[in-house]
């Protein structure tokens, strides 16, 4: 470091009191170390100064800038901070882009405030371009009016806002035009569910109408079936008494003629009323404890003549097994197994049985007939479908027998199995519930040959309020060899029997005047003082009838009725 001069060292003696000669020699050392130490801080500040990041300067507030360092000058666009180093009236039109005002207004808020910390403004460039800055400006005390500024480049981050703004505007706009397509979607799918409702509420209209339709003709059907049921219960009766006759040959085929057409009608007929009831639900299981010779022994009386005038043998394996099931349900299942096997069987044997498997009983039907090919065995379930039919004549029935099955058997949860094998035979079968409990056995088997006939000479009474089939009935029994009573009501009933108890009461269900034929042999039954055996013969297939009908205890046989069955269930209950 170069000596101070002479004067420089007066002049700091002076400055420190140091006046004589001698207090100079003596602390000129530690002058000298204190001189050092300026020139020090001053290289370090003015390091500091040069190579700062940000923009440094001083300035007057009446002459203009007198120092700033390289990073101002750069920040501006220019080489060396000398060329930064602008008068006032350069500031006013060279760098600060707000002009004389923004100059006049920072120093008045300087002369006020003493400082101006985080200024926002705008300086010119060399090449003209504007910059963002942001200020910390000091007004030195006592300094006339010089001024210390800190400078901060914050382009990039006015860039950064702007850039939000715009991504803020953006967004906005796109939110806007979101929530109107959300808005018009919204009001799109507010006239779909408009139209929607529209449809629906016209879906429910032709809902009803049809359900109303349908209950309409449920209704007619029921009636209709009811009217036609009538005629061609008598109708049949009295073929039945034609064709136990000896008669000519010709008149005989006209006879099974009748006979065969009459029993299609009843087929037909029989099966649709099921099929309708099936189909709207109206058919509800009665479950209870049958012994499984109370289901199978009649349908074996039933069918036995029904197989021998095919040239078939009817066979049946009945163990000691008790099922719960509803026994009109389970039977009509079972008679359209036997009675599809008596039409398709040209020769052989029928078998009807049953074998336990696990907690169910598996009732079977098989047969010789033509069977079915494996690829057709899903089909036969399908309304008014028939297999192997070429033409009209060859018809037996209308088709609706194994679709009804697969209904009641859905009703009941039940399993319908089939196998078959071409040119063999078929074996149907239906899973029952098994219950351990086995109920007494109830004499239900058809008389045995040996016993005789038991028909002849008993006395019945016959009650029903149509006179044809009085004399229908009244005739086929006749031939039968029984002593028959009729009457259309219980005071024409009690008349005719003269105090002469029937031996068996063939009854209607439904009589004039709203009248029950339960009713009639409850009350014939208290006035002899008996439990008359009593059979129901209705067209009702309601559940109101059938449960009058086991309350009374008495069997049911559904118009129009069979002869084969007639004779049977007589031949059980007289037996």
């Amino acid at each position: 470091m170069a000596k101070p001069s002479e004067e420089q060292q007066r002049a700091l003696a002076g400055l420190l009191g140091l006046g004589s000669h001698s207090a100079r020699k003596s602390h000129y050392p530690e002058l000298a170390a204190r001189l050092d130490d300026l020139e020090t801080e001053r290289n370090r500040y003015k390091w500091l100064f040069e190579h700062a990041v940000h923009g440094i300067f001083q300035a007057s507030l009446q002459d203009g800038m007198r120092a700033a360092n390289p990073a101002l000058a750069w920040m501006l666009g220019y080489e060396t901070p000398q060329d930064v180093l602008f008068s006032l009236t350069d500031l006013a039109s060279h760098l600060f882009v707000g002009g004389a005002e923004e100059l006049q207004a920072i120093g008045a808020r300087l002369q006020l405030q003493r400082s101006l910390l985080g200024y926002e403004t705008q300086l010119r460039r060399k090449d003209g371009s504007q910059l963002d800055v942001l200020m910390n400006l000091l007004l030195k005390p006592d300094q006339d009016g010089l001024v210390e500024g800190f400078v901060t480049d914050i382009t990039e981050r006015k860039l950064a806002q702007q850039r939000l703004q715009q991504l803020n505007d953006e967004l906005e706009q796109r939110v806007t035009a979101r929530t109107d397509e959300l808005l018009e979607a919204n009001r799109n799918l507010q006239q779909q569910i408009e139209r929607r409702e529209q449809i629906e509420r016209a879906l429910r209209d032709a809902r009803d109408a049809a359900q109303a339709a349908n209950r309409s003709k449920d209704k007619y059907l029921a009636a209709a079936s009811h009217d036609l049921l009538q005629p061609l219960n008598a109708a049949r009766l009295l073929i039945a008494t034609l064709r136990e006759r000896a008669l000519p040959e010709a008149e005989h085929t006209l006879v099974e003629r009748t006979h065969q057409a009459l029993e299609g009608a009843e087929d037909l007929l029989t099966d649709l009323l099921d099929i309708s009831k099936l189909d709207q639900a109206a058919v509800k299981p009665d479950i209870a404890l049958y012994r499984l010779d109370e289901l199978l022994a009649p349908l074996l009386s039933e069918f036995q003549s029904v197989a021998q005038a095919s040239g078939l043998e009817l066979r049946g394996r009945v163990g000691d097994f008790a099922i719960l099931t509803d026994l009109r349900l389970m039977t009509r299942i079972l008679r359209n197994f036997l009675s599809n096997a008596c039409r398709y069987t040209e020769h052989g044997t029928i078998l009807l049985g049953a074998r336990r498997r696990g907690d169910v009983l598996r009732v079977e039907v098989w047969d010789t007939g033509r069977g079915i090919e494996a690829e057709r065995l899903q089909s036969i379930f399908l309304e008014f479908n028939q297999l192997d039919v070429g033409r009209a004549a060859d018809r037996k029935g209308v088709g609706l027998g194994l679709a009804i099955v697969e209904r009641i058997a859905k009703i009941l949860d039940y399993r319908v199995r089939v196998r078959s094998w071409p040119g063999r035979g078929s074996m149907f079968s239906i899973d029952v519930p098994i219950s351990r409990e086995v109920p007494m056995a109830l004499n239900l088997a058809a008389p045995q040959a040996g016993t005789g006939n038991p028909l002849p000479g008993r006395r019945l009474l016959v009650l029903d309020n149509e006179v044809s089939i009085l004399q229908s009935m009244s005739a086929l029994l006749e031939q039968w060899g029984c002593e028959v009573v009729t009457a259309t009501d219980e005071v024409a009933a009690l008349l005719a029997l003269n105090e002469r108890a029937p031996e068996l009461i063939l009854a209607d269900f439904h009589l004039d005047h709203g009248i029950v034929g339960c009713d009639v042999v409850r009350h014939l039954r208290e006035h002899f003082g008996l439990r008359i055996p009593a059979v129901i013969v209705t067209a009702d297939r309601s559940d109101p009838c059938r449960r009058a009908l086991k309350k009374l205890g008495a069997p049911l046989l559904n118009k129009p009725v069979k002869p084969g069955k007639l004779r049977a269930v007589l031949s059980q209950l007289l037996g």
